[in-house]
């Protein structure tokens, strides 16, 4: 696979279906397999934290989560592929496993949310597990339960994923997402991440671009 290395982090440079096909590699292996979902924010949280930086360049897979990423890359990388649009596609094509939603309890997702999917749940004896605790949370969670679950075949970050999936909250528009501009749409819906998103639209690409 194809690494790109954006302010020291390593990002998989994959389209959907390559993805997938790992996916289903993982899926038959016989060990746990790690998956990340850096975006340009979390890659400079990762510029100052040293666990965080480690944990997304030893996973089995970084995804770009974000469009900043591509511009980031001079274009190697060619495709956003999000924790929510790759979580959606899993559970899709693999109905059958068991499954479990690592959320935060103060975040929006709850468990009886989660329990009107159609999902086939397993706490104990999970084949994938999704980690919905926003960021650095979720990598550490990963990092410190990563011996817990033997019977694991991928664990993956999702950020706000799993509030999409259980429609807690309204995804931007398919338009806004293909032209980059989904920041823009959760921006208006949760005006407390202006300080987030000046991070990734103002801060990470003036630090790509004079590397200070």
């Amino acid at each position: 696979m194809k690494k790109i290395a954006i302010l020291g982090i390593k990002i998989d440079s994959l389209n959907l279906a390559d993805t997938m096909k790992n996916i289903g590699s993982f899926i038959n292996s016989s060990k746990t397999n790690y998956i990340t979902t850096p975006n340009p924010e979390i890659i400079l949280a990762a510029q100052k934290n040293n666990e965080l930086k480690k944990i997304i360049n030893t996973a089995d897979l970084a995804l770009p989560d974000g469009v900043g990423l591509i511009f980031a890359s001079l274009f190697r990388i060619k495709h956003r592929i999000t924790g929510t649009d790759m979580m959606k596609e899993i559970i899709k094509k693999y109905p059958q496993k068991k499954y479990k939603f690592i959320i935060n309890e103060k975040g929006l997702t709850v468990k009886k949310d989660l329990n009107k999917l159609n999902i086939n749940f397993h706490e104990t004896a999970p084949e994938i597990i999704f980690i919905g605790l926003g960021s650095p949370k979720q990598e550490q969670w990963m990092s410190e339960n990563k011996d817990k679950y033997p019977t694991a075949k991928i664990i993956m970050t999702v950020g706000g994923g799993i509030d999409f999936l259980t429609g807690r909250q309204i995804r931007a528009p398919l338009f806004l997402q293909k032209i980059g501009l989904e920041w823009l749409w959760r921006l208006i819906k949760q005006p407390s991440r202006l300080n987030r998103i000046i991070n990734a639209i103002i801060i990470f690409p003036f630090k790509v671009i004079f590397n200070f």
